[in-house]
């Protein structure tokens, strides 16, 4: 596959890929590193001469005699599909990271490629947040993910997520929602939709964002190429948050890539009694993740530093805060019902009467207090702080 043009190169190194991409499954470490140490050209090459390990030109010869990559990027073209891969200017080098990340359940490293479909661009995604979590998630899981997910991307963030029901598919829309630019990353071949009802859906995020997977078309979703998936999503974040997740869930494989990436990893607390939020509450409970409750409080955890600062969390404050604590002590002897004199506020409040009554002026100059019928009594905006 040598050749004499820097243009057949890349075409040569693209098509390398994409035979790689369809003689292993998604996220294979042992692919991922032999590429990285041989170049994908040369990889094939071994492949095609069984002069690869034993155990890789076994599992790659039940496919390599099947594959075409001409054919399969020419039919890509047609769906309005592209093969995007490293060293073209649309890579996306936040996945440069899976390289040096320890695999997880036997998955790992940077992809070979990766199909997409969307006008916009990978390279765009130097600022975006996963979001995942429950496909039967509850309706306070998705509201939950679609409110963060529109202040993330009203902030010019993209939202990543997997296209599935329940906190996928309302991160997704949420997103959409204000404007934002989302990404679905999904288990199988684009030429075909999964979940089915979510065609709609997908066929939204390709018009205002982008739909990828590393799997070529034809390829069905199975388990470890969901696990493989989740590799992915992790790896094109900033952060993830995790709005709801059961103990077993998907999401929290998704989450300990985050860990592995040394990313944020962040989680949305839920009702203790809900089995939906156990998982999060396992992670927030460990020290794994930052425990977060909005959209904005995400933006300071993953932005840059006091970019997205927030005041501490604090109740409007009142009349009665502005004052000294020897007129609180005043105005707390101040009966509500029957009036009191001087004296009997001074006895009440255990300071002497001519302290008492300058408190007590200063305290009907605020409207707190009122003198009616010989003594004070408490006025109605002191009733109401």
């Amino acid at each position: 596959m040598t050749s004499s043009s820097g243009l057949d190169d890349v075409q040569a190194e693209r098509l390398a890929r994409v035979t790689l991409s369809l003689v292993f499954e998604p996220g294979d470490p042992r692919a991922a590193k032999l590429c990285a140490e041989l170049g994908a050209r040369e990889l094939v090459d071994r492949l095609r001469s069984d002069r690869a390990a034993a155990d890789i030109t076994t599992d790659a010869g039940t496919r390599l005699p099947f594959v075409e990559p001409e054919r399969d990027l020419e039919r890509a073209a047609v769906m309005g599909l592209r093969f995007v891969i490293p060293g073209d200017p649309e890579w996306p080098t936040c996945l440069d990271g899976l390289a040096a990340a320890p695999p997880l359940a036997e998955r790992g490293g940077p992809p070979l490629g990766l199909w997409v479909r969307g006008a916009r661009r990978l390279d765009e995604l130097s600022d975006a947040i996963a979001i995942v979590g429950s496909r039967a998630a509850t309706t306070y899981g998705t509201d939950t993910a679609a409110r963060i997910a529109g202040t993330v991307a009203t902030d010019g963030w993209a939202v990543i997520s997997g296209g599935a029901y329940g906190v996928d598919q309302a991160a997704h829309r949420g997103s959409m929602g204000v404007g934002g630019m989302t990404v679905a990353v999904m288990a199988h071949g684009l030429d075909r939709t999964y979940p089915a009802g979510h065609v709609d859906l997908v066929d939204a995020i390709a018009e205002r964002g982008l739909v990828v997977s590393e799997l070529a078309p034809g390829s069905a979703p199975t388990r470890i190429r969901f696990l493989a998936r989740n590799r992915l999503i992790a790896a094109l974040a900033r952060g993830t948050v995790v709005v709801e997740a059961k103990v077993r869930s998907g999401a929290l494989n998704t989450a300990n890539w985050t860990g592995r990436l040394h990313r944020p990893l962040m989680g949305v607390p839920g009702p203790v009694t809900s089995a939906f939020s156990a998982g999060v509450h396992a992670l927030v409970r460990s020290g794994a993740a930052t425990l977060v409750t909005s959209g904005d409080e995400v933006l300071e955890v993953v932005g840059r530093v006091g970019e997205h600062a927030l005041a501490e969390p604090r109740a409007p404050e009142r009349v009665r805060d502005r004052l000294t604590v020897r007129l609180q002590q005043v105005l707390d002897a101040v009966p509500v019902g029957r009036p009191a004199p001087t004296d009997g506020v001074a006895r009440t409040a255990g300071i002497g009467i001519v302290e008492a009554q300058r408190g007590l002026d200063k305290l009907e100059q605020h409207g707190l207090v009122s003198f009616a019928e010989g003594g004070w009594r408490l006025t109605d905006a002191a009733l109401a702080h």
